[in-house]
């Protein structure tokens, strides 16, 4: 089995903005066989005997054929041809008996396909080229074929040529051509080879695909609807495959894998797909550490060699931690800036807004040090910090500026300093230049705002210059002990499930769930990886009776909806738990892209358009007519609401 890239661009920790012939020179000297150090076939079965990111000095003298993209070319004298392996400079004959070849590659435009066949000779000495992996050979060409001329592109095909997202997405094909699409596609390839090979021949997981037609499933994200030919009746596109993987463990397949699609009806985020990739994994009699340690086993196997050494196991953090700690349930744990409860400090305060935060249930004092935050912050962003505050939260941030004979203090800042300066500066340990952010208020409030200013102002420091997460650093952490169930944001009083509705609770809290459900805990854990959540899992429910009692009592669920999965768990339905993996986001982050989108092959766009082909697209009614189904076009108010409510509004 061949694991491609298996020392995909040797020593670059984030190949982004790296140059083109180092990228492609580690490309070329790392396509080897995993399993028996074999360099791979990469011209068996096609038109051409090598590709042009492999001759060598080795190959001088030899005979050979190339096919690939024009690049480059200079006074007709030369030109640089490229396939996906590399760079190679052929040279154009200028003898009147080759008149036919020199036209051929003279009037070929820029990115057409060519075919050359010549012979490897060595570069006349001084003209090397060692920035180049075939820096030291040329082509002197023979024969020349155009297979295919370019017409006049919208963008030229290089990586530090800026082109608009939307430009990209309306001519990926183009934009694949480009080396870190390349590379981006290229890795993400070897590092699933490298998991189907860890989880399948290591460990006896059994591949199985999984419907993609399926139906409504209760809470959860909203689905994607597919019409049938029986009148009134939809197939829903599965939000991942976990009804799927739960029954295949009652079949007794034991060991589940899946390369995983999956579709969820939401706005695009920047990490966020309406389909997506998961590494789905489910297997039986296994406990939350088990899952775990798989886990941590499969990432350190996959992971590119290039990078540092994934070091297990992972460190791990309650959720409660977490929120105390970060202000979220995924913590970017590569910088400090941790909140602290400065509620003890303020117990007999003079200060109004402490005194009224401490008097309420769950109030209390939370504040943030930002590390030389005087010289870096500026006026008009503490104003912004304040504002996002009030906006977002209904919450007063206070800015305390250590240096006595600062003027930016508010009078009630400049009073705290004065009566519990000293106590600050011991609890946050702070130095001279640093800028305390303080808030009070409810709890989880208090530290979720805390926690988006503390990212916030990453940003800021990182932008002018100060060192922070360094980008090379991958920071794995595992979160546990979530809440099983959240109050509803419509309706506090009723219920919804923190994870989704087959996660088992934790065995300590099993009291309180028919009492008190809102306190139990759930046997569910998350996979951070600096400060993104790239996978999800939990332990299932495998006893029919308490998950009907969770859906029908608790949530409130339409319990018919799921009558095949509570009837799978009364036939014998072993204790069984899985993770999923979120394939795009993980390959985000090993890769330092920016967007999901770049190491997707073909993406959506935010508005979830594919806007190559234009899809979504309309269909004619008669199209229609067998789906019983026909277009309720909506009002000019009604387009008007609904583009304002978009995710991607200016204004929303």
């Amino acid at each position: 089995m061949f694991c491609w890239l298996s020392r995909l661009y040797r020593g670059l920790s984030r190949p982004t903005r790296r140059t083109t012939q180092l990228i492609w020179g580690s490309f070329s000297r790392s396509l080897v066989l995993s399993s028996q150090r074999r360099i791979p076939e990469l011209s068996s079965f096609v038109a051409r005997t090598n590709t042009c990111g492999e001759l060598r000095s080795s190959h001088l003298g030899q005979e050979v054929t190339l096919c690939g993209w024009i690049q480059y070319r200079r006074q007709n004298i030369f030109l640089v041809l490229r396939d996906f392996h590399g760079l190679v400079q052929v040279i154009i004959p200028q003898d009147e008996s080759a008149a036919s070849v020199k036209k051929i590659l003279c009037e070929a435009p820029m990115e057409s396909v060519v075919q050359v066949s010549g012979t490897v000779i060595s570069r006349p000495p001084g003209q090397e080229n060692p920035k180049m992996p075939t820096g030291e050979i040329e082509i002197k060409v023979k024969t020349a074929k155009l297979l295919n001329s370019c017409k006049k592109l919208p963008f030229e095909i290089k990586d530090f040529v800026k082109k608009t997202e939307a430009l990209r997405l309306r001519y990926r094909y183009l934009d694949l051509r480009g080396v870190q699409m390349q590379y981006n596609l290229r890795l993400r390839s070897q590092m699933v080879m490298k998991m189907r090979e860890y989880l399948c021949n290591l460990h006896g997981f059994v591949d199985i695909e999984t419907p993609t037609l399926f139906k409504r499933t209760p809470g959860g994200a909203k689905e994607f609807v597919i019409p049938s030919r029986e009148p009134g009746k939809f197939y829903s596109l599965p939000q991942s495959p976990q009804q799927f993987k739960q029954l295949l463990m009652v079949g007794g397949l034991d060991r589940y894998f899946q390369v995983a699609r999956c579709y969820r009806d939401e706005g695009s985020r920047p990490d966020r797909q309406p389909e997506f990739t998961q590494i789905d994994i489910e297997m039986s009699f296994v406990e939350q550490t088990g899952i775990q340690s798989l886990t941590e086993g499969l990432l350190q196997y996959s992971w590119p060699s290039d990078r540092d050494p994934v070091v297990v196991p992972f460190p791990s953090m309650t959720f409660a931690e977490a929120l105390a700690s970060y202000g979220t349930d995924k913590p970017d744990t590569r910088f400090g800036m941790k909140i602290v409860d400065i509620s003890d400090m303020f117990r007999n305060t003079e200060v109004g807004f402490l005194q009224d935060a401490l008097s309420k249930p769950q109030g209390t004092i939370k504040a943030i040090c930002i590390p030389e935050g005087e010289k870096y912050l500026k006026r008009k962003d503490i104003e912004s910090i304040r504002k996002f505050a009030a906006d977002h939260f209904n919450q007063e941030v206070l800015p305390i500026f250590l240096k006595t004979n600062n003027n930016w203090n508010s009078p009630v800042a400049k009073f705290i300093m004065e009566k519990q300066g000293l106590g600050l500066i011991r609890l946050l340990e702070t130095q001279e230049e640093d800028v305390v952010l303080l808030t009070a208020g409810e709890h989880k409030k208090a530290c979720s705002l805390l926690g988006k200013l503390r990212l916030e102002c990453a940003d800021l420091l990182e932008a002018r210059g100060v060192a922070l997460r360094d980008p090379a650093l991958f920071s794995f952490l595992w979160v546990v002990d979530f809440p099983l169930f959240f109050p509803k944001e419509e309706n506090p009083e009723e219920l919804e499930t923190a994870h989704h509705p087959f996660t088992a609770p934790h065995p300590s809290d099993i009291h309180h769930l028919y009492t008190e459900p809102q306190k139990v805990r759930s046997q569910h854990y998350d996979l951070v990886l600096n400060g993104s959540e790239i996978g999800g899992g939990s332990i299932r429910i495998h006893d029919a009776e308490l998950q009907h009692y969770i859906l029908a009592t608790v949530l409130k669920e339409d319990v018919k909806l799921l009558s095949h999965l509570l009837q799978a768990l009364d036939y014998g339905a072993p204790p069984h738990g899985g993770i999923a993996i979120g394939l795009d986001r993980l390959m985000c982050l090993v890769t330092g892209a920016p967007s999901i989108r770049d190491v997707i092959a073909f993406p959506k766009s935010f508005q979830g358009h594919d806007l190559m082909s234009n899809a979504p697209d309309s269909i004619p009614p008669e199209e229609l007519k067998p789906y019983h189904i026909q277009v309720s076009w909506p009002t000019d108010s009604e387009t008007k609401k609904s583009s304002l409510n978009h995710p991607c509004h200016p204004e929303s």
